[in-house]
């Protein structure tokens, strides 16, 4: 793990600056006291001087009459990056004006500075747009499939070459490039973009990222070999029945720098000995990428309630089976001595994965995955959201399975905007009544699979509906939508609805594509 240092955080010879820990009481005071209406502003801050000496002169002149914290703040550090307003360009249809969006939301490839927070990528790299100023790890996946479908296998490449760096030089793909958020990854899209960069080139270009691939995987599994049934470690347990799994994890419990006034308040709101246990939660919840659902909530009217370490999730899992494949298929190409021993071990451990998931997640009675408390081997029932898409669209479902659930996503989540991430109005952003990009592409790619061709293609066309009208009033793509009530914007969670958007945009246009393939196909010839 990087290291603290006096006057930054030290990963692997680089000097990076940690603004939850290389400040002092001047982090907590900016960010407690609200400052910024949004606590990202002061992280991704850049500071005028070395980080000890703005601690050394906050601490010599805070309680000096007539001090002035925002006057202290505006001396020391440079304020963050504003992205560039877009024009009005509603003129344009809708795929025009997604693919002229790709040079606003890329940045070229970053040049060390003295201190920051952003960890510095050596290819250019796609933003999503708005707070997020910086790549994010599996927002790539879903923003790839539009930069594949403007052709541009170059930038693909390159973000690719980026997440190897950042497993080479921090051990994993943070949630993001941040130092602020090395303590945690996001769902682990690596192979499958690795596996869509290889489709859309060849699959020898693919292997310049092997060792990358079995050095994550190592990461999510770090711990595994030692685990007895009924115990975890970081991000792998073994439940009752030995069944390996991971879940999703952070390896710092406190208050995330980034949402630290919210974080802070509500733990601080609860006992002392639940306190450490909550900071774990959601910042394993920020993990998910699904921060903040009901999913993730025993209480669904409060995050005070969060269990995200105490649950197997279908997504996270099926996610690496495909990374399992995807390393054995890989090794099996290259075919160097050795290559094909390994590819069978991680094929059986793929298989077994599946087999497990299948048994433990998968309940017959509602033709549905689950995600699954692993220390009492209880279905979250009570809760169906969209994640069991992810079983199907990665090949984890049999083919029984994959029917059911494709049956139940369109009789119970396809919505008048497209799919509803939850059936549970909980406030937050990943529940109903949003609806989001990533995972309308997997639920209608799992409702092809599953022989609901219609509902994929209805879902389709009134997705890109809601997309185009609220392009058509605003200029705009969004983060979310409101897919129930299409005259509302989306919104819930601890920060406004953002504009820009990466996988809306790379979402749409595959969509689009898919669309008028589907329809050329239709024509007389």
């Amino acid at each position: 793990m990087p290291a603290d240092t006096a006057r930054g955080t030290e990963v692997r010879g680089a000097l990076r600056y940690d603004p939850s820990r290389d400040i002092g009481p001047l982090f907590a005071d900016v960010q407690g006291g609200a400052l910024f209406p949004d606590s990202k502003t002061f992280v991704d801050m850049r500071p005028r001087v070395a980080p000890d000496s703005i601690a050394v002169a906050y601490a010599a002149t805070r309680t000096r009459p007539g001090f002035s914290l925002a006057a202290f703040v505006d001396a020391h550090f440079t304020p963050p990056e504003t992205p560039p307003a877009a024009g009005d360009e509603r003129s344009r249809d809708l795929a025009a004006h997604l693919r002229a969006m790709w040079p606003r939301l890329t940045r070229p490839a970053d040049a060390p500075t003295a201190v920051t927070s952003l960890l510095p990528l050596p290819s250019p790299y796609i933003v999503p747009g708005g707070r997020f100023r910086e790549v994010y790890y599996w927002d790539s996946y879903f923003t790839m499939l539009g930069l594949l479908e403007s052709g541009d296998t170059t930038l693909v490449r390159q973000v690719l070459d980026n997440f190897a760096h950042l497993v080479r030089t921090v051990g994993h793909v943070p949630n993001g490039n941040r130092t602020y958020y090395l303590s945690r990854s996001q769902p682990p899209f690596f192979a499958a973009m690795v596996g869509r960069y290889a489709t859309a080139t060849d699959t020898t270009r693919a292997l310049r990222y092997l060792d990358a691939l079995e050095a994550e995987h190592a990461f999510w599994m770090e711990g595994a070999e030692s685990l007895r049934p009924g115990t975890a470690h970081r991000r792998v347990v073994r439940d009752g029945n030995g069944y390996l799994f991971n879940r999703y994890w952070d390896d710092r419990p406190e208050p995330r720098p980034e949402s630290w006034r919210e974080d802070h308040a509500l733990g601080e709101s609860l006992p002392d000995t639940a306190r450490e246990s909550f900071y774990r939660h959601v910042r394993a919840a920020a993990e998910s990428g699904w921060d903040f659902s009901s999913r993730w909530m025993r209480d669904t009217t409060t995050l005070a309630s969060l269990e995200t370490t105490a649950l197997i999730p279908v997504d996270l899992n099926s996610i690496l089976y495909h990374t399992e494949r995807t390393i054995a298929a890989l090794r099996r190409v290259r075919a160097r001595p050795g290559d094909l021993a390994v590819a069978a071990r991680f094929d059986e451990a793929a298989m077994a994965r599946a087999a497990a998931l299948r048994r433990v997640a998968y309940d017959s009675a509602q033709g549905f995955f689950f995600d699954v408390r692993w220390q009492s081997g209880e279905r979250v029932t009570d809760r169906p959201t969209l994640a069991a898409a992810v079983p199907v669209y990665f090949g984890v479902a049999d083919a029984m399975q994959a029917r059911a659930v494709a049956t139940r996503l369109a009789r119970d989540f396809l919505a008048p905007g497209g799919f509803v991430t939850t059936k549970i109005r909980s406030g937050q952003q990943w529940d109903a009544p949003n609806g989001w990009a990533p995972l309308q592409w997997m639920a209608i790619a799992a409702c092809r699979l599953g022989g609901q061709g219609g509902a994929a293609d209805e879902a389709t066309r009134r997705w890109l509906a809601l997309n185009a009208r609220t392009y058509a009033a605003t200029g705009r793509m969004m983060e979310k939508y409101d897919v129930l009530d299409l005259s509302r914007a989306a919104g819930g969670g601890e920060y406004p609805t953002q504009d820009g958007f990466g996988w809306t945009n790379g979402v749409a246009l595959a969509l689009l594509r898919q669309q008028a393939g589907a329809s050329a196909a239709a024509r007389p010839h």
